[in-house]
């Protein structure tokens, strides 16, 4: 943009920006999404122990791609064989390596600090781009990155039921990171592609990636129908849906906007858990939680 009057205006009248100057609907289903994807932190915190982490992400991936599969078949010619394989490399680092760590995670803490390791994405992706494509950084969101820091720290000293969920906590944390690795790898190799078709072809090309090792590491006895019901939840609302959701977000309300959810997903993570799963909400997880929402919060006031 060059700043002119004209540009403004037309900027002004996008549809984008009417619709968002009108549309009541956005804060509820911006609160419907982070329900959705803090929901799947207490799906895996109860399909984890009986599946595993390999047979839980396959089922997971596997799912989310015949929900989008019909997208990719639409826009197929846009997706010629040179581009397959560097889709299924930014799926392992963007779907497959991160929900592996998650499941890891939820086999040995509540599901509140997985939720609450995801909203280091925002910061991790800043960080990366920084490191390695020498984005500028700035002293505002410098300052959100040491204090997410220190609240994964504070985190990760935590002690629920008097066992330590440190090991959880770095799973978790390491999970954002490729999260903001796969952010930056999305933003510049896959420019002009139709989202929910790329999103397809990553979690299908994760899911063939990964079938040796569930096939290995499948569950031995029978899995409970619960555990069932939430893998399917997992794999078809919280990942297929669910990105279809996003997407729409995106193109209607613009993606500053709909990154607020990231926002939500601790809050609704701590409270399934709590409500359903009876898990305890302690005192350092709540600050925790706040230093590093709080640090979020800089980092996108400094965009």
């Amino acid at each position: 943009m060059d700043g002119s009057k004209r540009n403004s205006q037309e900027a002004d009248h996008t549809p984008a920006a009417a619709t968002t100057a009108r549309d009541w609907r956005t804060p509820f289903e911006l609160l419907a999404l982070g329900a959705v994807w803090g929901g799947s932190f207490l799906f895996m915190r109860v399909a984890a122990p009986a599946f595993g982490p390999y047979a839980l992400v396959e089922l997971r991936l596997a799912l989310g791609a015949l929900v989008l599969l019909p997208f990719l078949w639409l826009a197929r010619a846009q997706f010629p064989l040179r581009l397959w394989p560097r889709l299924a490399a930014i799926g392992i680092i963007n779907s497959a390596l991160p929900f592996l760590l998650f499941a890891w995670a939820a086999q040995r803490a509540p599901a509140a600090i997985g939720a609450i390791c995801n909203a280091m994405t925002v910061l991790f992706a800043a960080l990366v781009a920084f490191v390695v494509f020498g984005e500028k950084i700035g002293m505002r969101r410098a300052i959100a990155l040491v204090t997410g820091f220190v609240g994964v720290v504070v985190l990760a000293t935590a002690k629920v039921s008097g066992l330590s969920v440190g090991p959880a906590v770095l799973a978790g944390a390491t999970a954002a990171l490729l999260y903001g690795v796969g952010l930056n790898l999305v933003k510049r190799y896959m420019v002009g592609l139709p989202p929910a078709a790329s999103a397809a072809v990553t979690l299908g090309c994760s899911a063939v990636l990964l079938l040796p090792l569930a096939l290995t590491h499948w569950p031995a006895g029978p899995v409970p129908a619960l555990a069932w019901a939430a893998a399917v939840g997992l794999g078809v609302l919280c990942t297929g849906l669910a990105f279809i959701y996003f997407y729409r977000l995106i193109h209607r309300i613009g993606a500053a906007r709909t990154s607020t959810v990231t926002y939500l997903i601790p809050l609704f993570g701590a409270l399934f858990a709590w409500w359903l799963l009876d898990e305890p909400v302690t005192g350092t997880m709540l600050l925790a939680g706040g230093l590093i929402l709080g640090s979020v919060a800089i980092s996108q006031r400094a965009n």
